[in-house]
């Protein structure tokens, strides 16, 4: 069964779908996430449907307000005169100035939008195909009307959307990261780092934060605390666990002395609610949590660089009892079995 299936599983409802089209689903560029805001943002009016026209101001809009900041696709990318993203190079500076795309960005945004994002939106790693639906497009081809199904308008109006949007921004930074000449080198060949101080995702090589640790994981958590399984709401204090404590590095020898791997890498940092982590203190994690902590870490490995090559770093870079363990289950079981012998 492949991860997209076995993560859907374990939640089977229109979120889970989502997650998996947003945090899993293949970037060549950026196009999916500024889609995925604007229907966030007209479908959580209420409203049932809105003109492609309309869907068309945010979607272009959020690129041109990135594009100010980073690159929206590989620096290898070349782009014709006539592609989406070359002409919102062109009419970005203009539509920062308007507070508004111009009309040659709406009109290019229509015409490409269909075909170029929209049909893609859902495509995920494996083949899978969704069993959620977000939207449809009808109408003749210069009147497109885009119908937003109940799903999607649910998940837009939910308790859930202002997490779900979390997570968009923050896989949408990753992703730019991964784009950024200089920067996107040393992510994909060594991955992110995890600040402490400050709970964000940074540059190995520049230690420049990416995005929150946090926002970067709980999607593929499903929004869950990894202790109790409950919902993480995004007003909820909160903390990021290290699921096999740190102090057990100390423990068994000191740091120098440890066998194991860095714990405190993401691979074993996981947010929860703040009274589930003071009540598990240095305690070691439960099979459930051991369990949880594994399917998420399969989850990350289906998402593109670089949080994906984090993970296999840290999979291919440990060895226990003269073997490379060949998944995250195999990985977290030694692990524990290396504190508890």
């Amino acid at each position: 069964m492949h991860v997209s299936e076995v993560f859907f599983r374990e939640d089977p409802t229109p979120r889970a779908s989502w997650r998996l089209a947003v945090l899993m689903g293949a970037n060549s560029r950026t196009y999916k996430f500024a889609l995925g805001e604007a229907l966030l943002e007209l479908a959580g009016t209420g409203r049932t449907d809105a003109p492609l026209t309309e869907l068309a101001r945010p979607y272009a809009m959020r690129l041109v307000r990135h594009l100010e900041e980073a690159p929206q696709a590989p620096a290898v990318q070349e782009l014709r005169d006539t592609d989406f993203l070359a002409i919102a190079r062109r009419e970005a500076a203009e539509s920062v100035r308007l507070g508004q795309p111009t009309e040659a960005l709406i009109r290019a945004a229509v015409q490409s939008m269909p075909a170029m994002v929209m049909q893609k939106f859902t495509n995920v790693p494996g083949g899978t195909t969704l069993p959620h639906r977000f939207y449809e497009l009808t109408g003749a081809p210069r009147e497109r009307i885009v119908r937003f199904t109940p799903e999607m308008q649910r998940l837009a109006m939910s308790e859930h959307a202002d997490v779900l949007r979390g997570e968009l921004g923050a896989r949408w930074a990753i992703v730019e990261s991964s784009f950024s000449t200089g920067v996107g080198a040393s992510l994909m060949r060594e991955g992110v780092a995890v600040d402490l101080q400050t709970l964000a995702l940074t540059d190995k090589r520049r230690r420049r934060a990416i995005t929150g640790v946090k926002e970067a994981t709980i999607g593929f958590q499903h929004g869950r605390c990894l202790i109790c399984n409950d919902p993480l709401a995004a007003e909820d204090p909160y903390a990021i666990d290290h699921v096999f404590a740190f102090s057990y590095m100390e423990r068994m020898g000191g740091l120098r002395g440890w066998q194991g791997p860095d714990l405190d890498a993401i691979w074993n940092l996981a947010p929860v609610h703040d009274a589930c982590n003071s009540a598990k203190s240095n305690r070691l994690p439960t099979p459930d949590e051991q369990r949880r902590l594994a399917q998420r870490n399969e989850a990350i490995q289906q998402s593109p660089h670089p949080l994906k090559k984090t993970l296999q770093l840290t999979l291919s870079a440990w060895k226990y009892d003269s073997s490379r363990p060949a998944n995250w289950f195999a990985f977290i079981g030694n692990v524990y079995r290396l504190l508890t012998n």
